[in-house]
């Protein structure tokens, strides 16, 4: 059985969804900054803030060829830059959760957690330069998706169950 591999925007709700999608189906749930962070032993922030972007892309694409090599059948949540990951297509169907940007940030505000949500996302500080940044990526997302699901005004129950149907 394949992967299914979210991609989308930091905030779009990835995660949130493969948990929900575990919850729908039989299938396991990684979380490819989890990895990243259980590898460092260390939050991403922290890596960013000590390594810089690009070594933390390394690890990205350290993660990347494992997940090529050896897992299978899994759902597997992924941060937002992940999709530049060079084998991206060989580790499963790709599912880009796709909003806009303005959603993702009202989301984000609007979380009874929103103040550790935002410290969470290094690069969400600066809301201009994440807007942008979005604006750079949303073209990308969607040239590397098999499937691109629009988020905007639907429960994560149905967008989980939208991905289920279509992969």
């Amino acid at each position: 059985m394949k992967n299914i591999v979210l991609i989308g925007f930091m905030g779009v709700g990835k995660g949130s969804v493969a948990r929900e999608i575990v919850k729908q189906s039989d299938m396991i749930a990684l979380d490819t900054d989890d990895i990243i962070e259980s590898m460092e032993n260390r939050r991403i922030k922290k890596i960013f803030a000590e390594e810089g972007e690009e070594y933390f892309r390394a690890l990205e694409r350290k993660v990347a060829l494992w997940l090529q090599k050896e897992v299978k059948g899994t759902l597997i949540s992924t941060g937002g830059g992940f999709f530049k990951v060079p084998n991206l297509s060989k580790i499963g169907t790709v599912v880009f959760l796709s909003a806009p940007f303005e959603v993702i940030y009202r989301r984000i505000l609007e979380h009874p957690d929103a103040e550790k949500k935002l410290r969470k996302r290094p690069l969400f500080q600066d809301v201009e330069r994440a807007q942008k940044l979005y604006e750079e990526r949303a073209v990308s997302y969607k040239k590397v998706a098999d499937i691109i699901i629009d988020v905007q005004d639907k429960t994560i129950s149905d967008i989980a169950k939208e991905i289920l149907k279509k992969v």
